[in-house]
């Protein structure tokens, strides 16, 4: 069944939550130097875009709950979760928000078996994102990807291009309090992920995704891009997270996360999370636009 989930706003404490457990340092979502943004249409702060997805992916959890799905998921061992979403306006604090979930649909494409269902997300009245969550047998984006020859990431510099090849590579550490405060960002319960009594620590699904925008701002910076004159914001994401991957993530583990820009794509970047052996925890490919 079609369900309209319960309409909430962000306020600026749910933003700055967000970006200091994500390390997001940019300026749109600064309530002290949004202003130095030249030409800026908002007008003050924005929400993250991985931060809409998060609240998402607990909506479509509860879905899934409620529809008796988690069943489906296991027999058939849809053990990939991937989001496809366009952003199509600015999500501001104090927008009233509605995400509409429309009903779950289960096909097999190209040999894949998929569970899918599309949604829609309003912010002020205006339609802030669309797209699908789908829940599938294999990663439905850069499938061909294989990272098993690079050998051990933690030799090489943070911060650095790998060598004979054109990644940049950031190292991160997954950490159960960023973890946690960003789910508290996203109105999620984070007893849901965390319950340190019974020993449980389960990595929400965005939350390591979410630390691609570090990344991404970290490898312009370095490369001097003009955050004041030449901001950018989201166009659209796709990604493909390994859930049996992400169950085994523990506090502290290292992420490495790879990105570069695709060849003739302006501003499209192919991003990789990797993990223990260089497995592929996340993949995805993530468009900006220039705001002029």
């Amino acid at each position: 069944m079609d369900v309209e989930t319960p309409h909430f706003s962000f306020q600026q404490i749910h933003i700055d939550v967000a970006r200091n457990a994500t390390d997001d340092f940019n300026l749109f979502h600064d309530p002290h130097n949004w202003h130095k943004i030249r030409n800026n249409p908002f007008g003050g702060i924005i929400a993250l875009g991985f931060q809409l997805e998060s609240v998402i992916e607990n909506r479509i959890l509860h879905y899934r709950i409620h529809n008796d799905e988690q069943a489906v998921i296991a027999r058939n061992k849809l053990n990939f979760s991937n989001y496809q979403f366009n952003f199509t306006s600015a999500v501001k604090p104090g927008d009233e928000i509605d995400i509409a979930i429309k009903r779950s649909h289960y096909k097999e494409v190209d040999n894949t078996t998929i569970l899918g269902n599309r949604v829609s997300v309003t912010a002020g009245g205006k339609l802030a994102l669309t797209g699908y969550k789908k829940e599938s047998s294999s990663p439905l984006f850069l499938t061909d990807a294989d990272f098993s020859h690079l050998g051990n990431l933690k030799l090489l510099p943070d911060r650095s291009m790998l060598p004979n090849a054109d990644f940049f590579l950031k190292r991160k550490f997954m950490n159960n309090s960023n973890a946690k405060n960003f789910l508290c960002s996203s109105f999620t319960d984070q007893s849901i992920y965390f319950d340190e009594l019974n020993d449980t620590v389960s990595f929400p699904e965005i939350f390591p995704c979410s630390l691609i925008s570090n990344v991404l701002l970290e490898k312009s910076h370095l490369h001097h891009h003009d955050f004041e004159r030449n901001p950018m914001v989201y166009t659209s994401h796709k990604i493909s997270i390994n859930r049996t991957l992400l169950e085994k993530l523990k506090s502290n583990d290292v992420l490495h996360i790879l990105v570069r820009e695709l060849p003739q794509r302006l501003n499209c970047y192919e991003c990789y999370g990797l993990v223990e052996d260089n497995q592929i925890l996340y993949r995805g490919v993530i468009s900006l636009a220039e705001l002029a």
